[in-house]
């Protein structure tokens, strides 16, 4: 089941040229290509399903730098700022709020960890607070459980997945760009060792320069040039129910279940890292270099099935670019929800949460959520095929960092004072080792 998205309205004709070509609409793609807009490049945005349909659309929708990767946190920050300058520039609504993150739990060590990255956080100015056990009691009157403590982010936020990337697209059309959806984009032609056309399914559009914000996608697409990119996706399950509970945090976390209230009075339900891993072709492939993270993981990943076959968004085929691709087979990646996952979700919120009970699920879904070795996006320019910038591997994050992400991207394309420094990104540190740098901060 797809979860809950706008539609968004778009042009059925591909352009003769472009400056730059973004690929793929998701919530990366959709900020890169407004930026990149706003300074007056000539920017067709090419999706081959629907605007957001994919994981922009399936996540919880935080905004947030609570327990960020060190690399990632100055990226996080100017994130939150960028969602809220977005809605004053454009009067678009993407449901941003900074209404404050709240984190629980009974386990020392969990509660250790997070103050240790406190410690670190307010080193570089951001506000963080540990809870007492009395505090946290207080924050999480809502659950019917005591608690040692906890965490409370305030200048964090959520926003809505099934408005945020329409409502930049929207914004990117206003300003000139062409958006086109229910159009894969095939293949990369290039000249004396460089890109230098786009191949869709619609025709060619000739461009110097294209961004690969194809999601869990990338990868594949990636190997179709001789270009490493070690990507590995979970299909996680979440679930929706009617708006009726009140007195709930908007946005909660626990070990057992996380919560956030959505946009309708709603609230979206998961379990934080809970998912399946799907054996295909590529994830044996890269599976050395995953093994670490999944050793970390054990707990909570289980084996998956022939799902993540059947979407085909891990292949290590080679496909041509005059006949259809398996993005043109499968437009939406639209995993079937975890039945067992929706069952110990549902029963895990109504247990911590009584103000859910009696509330009806209104819909449940999955998604693939794309990850690198080191949990850390690859942004920055491939060194092997000058002209194709990648933006992907997001790791369960792009949502709430994709106006800094988005913002740096343009940043490196026109060759503008980085928003962030993007060393930490650029993918040849994939190169550097088989196994990845495990996330620190």
């Amino acid at each position: 089941m797809p979860a809950p998205l706008d539609a968004v309205t778009a042009s059925a004709d591909i352009p003769a040229e472009a400056d730059v070509v973004v690929i793929g609409a998701g919530i990366i793609g959709v900020f890169t290509a407004y930026y990149l807009a706003r300074r007056g490049l000539k920017v067709a945005l090419i999706e081959k399903g629907r605007v957001g349909a994919e994981q922009s659309s399936r996540n919880w929708g935080w905004c947030r730098q609570q327990n960020r990767d060190a690399r990632e946190l100055p990226m996080a920050t100017r994130s939150l700022d960028l969602w809220e300058s977005f809605a004053a520039e454009t009067g678009e609504e993407t449901g941003f709020r900074r209404c404050g993150l709240l984190y629980l739990s009974n386990d020392e060590q969990e509660l250790a960890g997070w103050a240790r990255w406190g410690e670190f956080a307010r080193g570089v100015g951001v506000e963080t607070h540990m809870l007492t056990a009395a505090q946290a009691a207080d924050h999480g009157r809502a659950t019917t459980r005591s608690w040692k403590g906890g965490v409370f982010s305030p200048t964090d936020g959520t926003a809505d997945p099934a408005r945020a990337a329409p409502a930049v697209a929207r914004a990117f059309a206003r300003l000139g760009g062409v958006l086109v959806q229910d159009c894969a984009v095939r293949g990369l032609e290039t000249q004396g060792g460089r890109l230098c056309s786009v191949v869709t399914e619609r025709g060619t559009i000739r461009t110097k320069t294209a961004v690969l914000a194809a999601g869990a996608w990338a990868s594949s697409f990636c190997r179709q040039y001789g270009l490493r990119f070690p990507q590995a996706t979970v299909r996680q399950t979440a679930l929706a129910t009617a708006p009726g509970a009140a007195d709930v945090p908007p946005a909660l976390h626990t070990a057992d279940v996380s919560m956030t209230r959505r946009g309708d009075g709603g609230y979206t339900l998961s379990i934080s890292g809970r998912g399946r891993v799907d054996p295909t072709a590529q994830f044996l492939r890269f599976s050395p270099q995953f093994l670490p993270m999944f050793l970390r993981r054990w707990r909570k990943l289980l084996p998956g099935g022939v799902e993540g076959i059947r979407s085909g968004h891990e292949t290590l085929t080679r496909w041509r670019l005059d006949r259809p691709t398996p993005m043109e087979r499968m437009r939406i990646l639209d995993p079937a929800a975890d039945p067992r996952a929706v069952a110990a979700t549902h029963r895990r919120a109504t247990e911590l949460v009584p103000a859910l009970r009696g509330i009806p699920v209104t819909a449940a879904w999955a998604g693939y959520v794309d990850s690198t070795p080191d949990g850390v996006p690859g942004i920055g320019e491939f060194e092997g095929l000058p002209g194709l910038v990648l933006a992907a591997g997001f790791s369960g994050h792009g949502f709430g960092i994709g106006p800094g992400a988005g913002h740096l991207i343009a940043d490196i394309v026109t060759g503008d004072t980085p928003i962030v420094d993007p060393r930490p990104y650029h993918p040849s540190r994939f190169q550097a080792s088989a196994w990845g740098k495990v996330a620190e901060f």
